[in-house]
């Protein structure tokens, strides 16, 4: 059982609870079974994804990367067949595969997403994934808003401020790169304003359905 991995009784319940109700990990199985590109998470915190897709039988190469210390720390304890590694997202390491970021871009600013999301475009084969909540008039923007203030109160989320991102702002830098784009809600068993933005360089022969 992938939850039975962590140390702690809470971090134990967190990603029971995240596996049960977050369909993000089985979207980037779907997405990555088959491939033989080594994979680089960005703001991969504990390392859920890349311990639910060992699980899965995906045995490319896996770096994950976050700022969080004690994030990195439990991963690194797992035991797993990957590299964990404290960095910034403004600072990508070299690399040529596919790029992952998972629930991060709202922790930055507008200037500091183009930068980010420039550098996924430089590092990515044939195939980048991105998930986030996004701005919007709905309510589920409005519950997403409020559950991530909570994150941030209680010392979960150690991040400097909330800044939600649009679908445009995310998709135009990799419609002007000529990647394909497929957006499409994520939203699983909870209320937040998710979606899942897949990207695939037109010359690779992926496919982003």
């Amino acid at each position: 059982m992938i939850a039975a991995k962590y140390p702690t009784r809470f971090l134990r319940s967190y990603v029971r609870s995240k596996l049960a109700r977050d369909p993000v990990y089985e979207a980037v199985l779907a997405r990555v079974r088959g491939s033989d590109e080594p994979i680089l998470d960005v703001g991969c915190g504990i390392g859920v994804l890349e311990l639910f897709l060992r699980a899965a039988g995906v045995a490319v190469p896996m770096l994950g990367l976050d700022a969080d210390a004690k994030k990195i720390a439990v991963a690194r304890q797992l035991g797993l067949d990957a590299a964990f590694d404290l960095g910034d997202a403004l600072a990508l390491p070299p690399f040529r595969g596919t790029v992952v970021i998972l629930d991060l871009l709202h922790y930055l600013t507008r200037d500091e997403r183009r930068r980010v999301l420039a550098q996924v475009i430089e590092r990515s084969s044939g195939l980048a994934i991105i998930r986030d909540a996004v701005r919007d008039t709905t309510m589920r923007y409005r519950l997403t808003v409020a559950e991530e203030t909570f994150a941030r109160a209680v010392g979960w989320l150690r991040v400097p401020r909330l800044d939600f991102p649009t679908v445009e702002e995310i998709v135009a830098p990799f419609h002007a790169a000529g990647f394909e784009v497929s957006v499409a809600p994520l939203w699983g068993r909870t209320p937040l304003n998710n979606y899942l933005f897949v990207f695939s360089r037109a010359s690779s022969g992926m496919t982003s359905s």
